[in-house]
């Protein structure tokens, strides 16, 4: 704690004299009365005349180097009442662009181009549009300090040319898909970016410094737009989806095929020029890829990407402050009460995800900076069928009717500097428990924003029949742009702060302090394009009451070499600690030390064939404990339609010490062996940048073999077990999946797609050696199949108007 004032002093002492950032790009804006056809054709009249933005800046390899003539990259911008018009011309050789097709949001192997725009030129927010050499389209939201949320999604068009010359752009971005003041005379942030896939060549319009944090920050000026109305922003998006479910329960009175049929709309309203509502009907997800899952032999919850796309678009006000994990809702709930299940009852059908009965977004930002987000999701409840001893069935209920809530204040300040306060509460009905977490945010910068503190203190407040309150904060400070950065970091939880109930949050009690160093090299050399290196030391408390739980420090190297391939080299070094947890019941045990080291390889992947992968290694300073790990990865690119892929991860750990039971108050660990085998496939093929089938293969095997059993002493020290045999804890878990998955863009922002699923799990007490038995197994085990089909209309209300218009 003695460190914390003089970083203090010193980070004040360079806020104060730091300087202010030098050039900047401008691009005057012209109307246009003539609307350019998107064919990709730059021959449209209105493009001439029109100011050209050029002689971009590389970000990569070499920054802030001058494109080449020979490689020049030349853009126009036009404006209406109705749109922006984008113009692009990409010189190169014709035969060197890369143009593979990939589905939408996807950039593959290809060149692209991009505008990336800031309407309330705030410098903290704005939205990319980025098209591929292929035609495909991706876009982006960007928030502060250069976060990218790629599943945002707009309706806009697009079209490309391959030529003599090299290959050209337009596109159409609607007023719709953009928010803006209503101000007479505009001027918007604006930057534009390309990248040459074959020399990982990257450049900006307006430089954008690598050594600066930030990207939006880093843009260029679009001035005097004019006259300019935010349109009414009203569309709809009703869907129809049918289900065919085969699961063989064999259980008399329960079929093994089962079929249904959904309806639901997604609708997104502008509430005014700002502020945007996105609401879900009766939402369908069962067209999402599935999790990955494994073995988890650790005493904390895994955390799983969230892939249904309503929680992922747009949601960058309510992931402030880390208390927002979406797959809460519905997917992965924190709360299942199962006491209404009897000894001896037997679960014929397990509900483990709830229905999400509908959703709703308010979010958005004022022109004075002051973003405002509201979320609201209500799920169904969920049941469980039982049987009792004489057979009777009966449903239980497991969760009840939830109701989900996030309520956001974000102030944009100067500096690309923010306050916030976030709420989130969770209110279910019947006499489960309610919860409530409340945070108040900062983060401040200084005008080059090379220096920065942020931090914020957290409230957790559950009532239920026994309610509590908790506390946690954050503080961090340090330099984050230049060839050096360092930073100091304090996180505090008390024992009672639990962000759970929306939140994804492993443990709570602690003190935990970092420090980390770093330092980049931009510049190449003879050798490599870039070069990163980093420190980190860590020291972990127990806070209530004190107690010592770890130390220890991880550094790593990482270059980019001249052909681009990439290495990674880390080292890690975790001393003798106490773990509160592993025990599972609040026991103290005293955990070893955990040597590590690890190097990662990548390879050029412009390249129709590469191969790269890593090789890790851990030593456990207790009983001999090693764990290895080799993966590789390898790809195959047949044509820019047709790609293959193949990961093989391989895990073995032996003699390795956990927890593995507990015999009421006293917890057993084990000495064991462990294999964990991870192999997935996966294959695309893409008939054009609108069609194309997906297929992802995954089997994941991993077991434990125990071998020796210990008693956990109250010193925190193990020692011989000598109590009754133990059975039934070994392990042996298997799980396989198949998604396979055909989407087909029939029209704008509309969408056929047609999904087959499988999936089988098994999860045993006792050990089958050999990988092709368990492979095997798990082929023969039931499997769980389902087809499906979605469309999926977009309706915008200003097209309808057009229409009724013209009859």
């Amino acid at each position: 704690m003695k460190i914390l004032p003089f970083l203090l002093l010193a980070f004040i002492a360079n806020f104060i004299y730091a300087q202010d950032p030098a050039g900047q790009k401008k691009l005057v804006a012209t109307r246009t009365v003539e609307t350019p056809k998107i064919d990709g054709i730059l021959d449209d009249a209105c493009w001439i005349n029109v100011p050209i933005a050029t002689d971009f800046f590389e970000i990569r390899p070499v920054p802030g180097k001058v494109e080449k003539q020979d490689r020049r990259t030349e853009m126009k911008v036009l404006y209406d009442d109705v749109a922006i018009y984008v113009y692009a011309r990409m010189y190169d050789a014709p035969d060197s662009v890369s143009h593979e097709l990939v589905s939408r949001d996807n950039i593959g192997n290809a060149d692209f181009i991009s505008i990336i725009v800031d309407p309330f030129y705030d410098k903290m927010n704005g939205n990319g549009f980025f098209v591929t050499a292929a035609g495909v389209q991706f876009d982006a939201k960007y928030s502060q300090v250069g976060d990218e949320d790629p599943n945002w999604n707009a309706v806009w068009e697009s079209a490309v040319k391959l030529d003599d010359k090299g290959w050209t752009c337009e596109m159409k971005i609607p007023y719709s898909a953009l928010r803006f003041s209503g101000k007479d005379v505009q001027s918007w942030g604006l930057n534009f970016s390309r990248r040459i896939q074959r020399t990982n060549v990257q450049t900006f319009w307006n430089f954008v410094d690598p050594k600066v944090n930030g990207f939006i920050n880093q843009e260029g000026l679009w001035t005097g737009v004019t006259n300019i109305k935010p349109p009414l922003r009203l569309s709809f998006s009703p869907y129809v989806s049918g289900y065919i479910n085969h699961y063989p329960l064999n259980l008399a009175g329960v079929k093994n095929t089962t079929a249904r049929f959904n309806g639901g709309m997604d609708v997104k309203y502008g509430i005014n020029n700002s502020f945007t509502l996105d609401m879900t009907l009766v939402p369908d997800f069962g067209q999402v890829q599935s999790d990955n899952r494994i073995l988890n032999l650790t005493p904390f919850e895994v955390k799983f990407n969230e892939n249904r796309q309503f929680f992922t678009e747009g949601t960058e006000l309510f992931n402030k402050g880390d208390l927002f994990y979406s797959k809460r809702i519905g997917s992965i709930p924190a709360y299942a009460n199962y006491s209404g299940v009897n000894e001896g009852d037997k679960i014929i059908k397990d509900q483990t995800e709830a229905k999400v009965l509908n959703a709703t977004k308010i979010s958005g930002r004022t022109a004075k900076g002051l973003g405002i987000g509201i979320f609201n999701a209500i799920t169904n409840s969920m049941q469980t069928e039982v049987e009792d001893a004489n057979g009777n069935t009966r449903e239980v209920e497991t969760q009840p009717l939830t109701n989900y809530n996030i309520l956001v204040f974000d102030q944009s300040l100067k500096n690309n500097s923010s306050a916030t306060f976030i709420n989130t509460n969770v209110l279910r009905q019947g006499t489960a428990y309610d919860a409530n977490v409340s945070a108040l945010l900062f983060t401040l910068n200084n005008k080059n924003n090379k220096y920065f503190i942020n931090g914020g203190g957290k409230m957790s407040y559950l009532r239920g029949a026994e309610s509590s309150t908790g506390y946690s904060y954050t503080l961090r400070l340090g330099k984050q742009s230049g060839n050096f950065t360092w930073s100091y970091n304090q996180a505090y939880a008390d024992d009672k702060f639990d962000p759970s109930d929306m939140g994804f949050f492993t443990n709570n009690n602690f003190l935990d302090q970092r420090i980390g160093l770093g330092y980049n090299a931009y510049k190449p050399s003879k050798w490599y394009n870039q070069f990163e290196s980093w420190l980190n030391l860590n020291y972990s408390r127990r806070a209530i009451p004190s107690a010592y739980q770890k130390v220890g420090f991880n550094s790593g190297y990482w270059v980019q070499f001249k052909n681009l391939w990439s290495a990674e080299f880390d080292l890690s070094l975790d001393r003798k600690g106490n773990d509160f947890y592993e025990a599972r019941n609040r026991q103290i045990y005293h955990a070893p030390g955990v040597f590590g080291a690890a190097l990662y390889v990548n390879p050029n992947r412009a390249k129709p064939y590469n191969f790269g992968g890593n090789i890790r290694y851990f030593k456990q300073a207790a009983m001999g404990g090693e764990e290895y790990n080799f993966y590789l990865f390898q790809n195959l690119r047949v044509n820019d339609k047709l790609a293959f892929g193949l990961d093989l991860d391989y895990n073995p750990n032996f003699n390795y010490v956990n927890w593995v039971t507990n015999q009421g108050e006293q917890s057993i660990f084990s000495k064991y062996d462990r294999r964990t085998v991870e192999n997935s496939f996966d294959a695309k093929y893409t008939f054009t940048n609108l069609m194309g089938i997906t297929v992802v293969l995954r089997h994941y095997w991993s077991d434990r073999r125990n071998k020796e059993f210990y008693l956990l002493k109250p010193d925190g020290n193990l020692t011989a077990y000598e109590g009754p045999a133990l059975t039934g804890t070994d392990r042996n878990y298997n799980v396989f999946n198949i998604d396979l998955i055909y989407t087909w863009q029939f029209a704008p922002g509309s969408t056929l797609s047609v999904s087959y699923k499988d999936a089988a799990e098994t999860y045993d007490t006792f050990y089958t050696e050999r990988y092709n038995k368990n492979l095997n197994g798990i082929l023969s085990a039931p499997q769980n199949n389902s087809l499906s089909i979605k469309v999926l209309y977009y309706v915008d209300y200003l097209d309808l108007k057009k229409k009724r218009k013209k009859i």
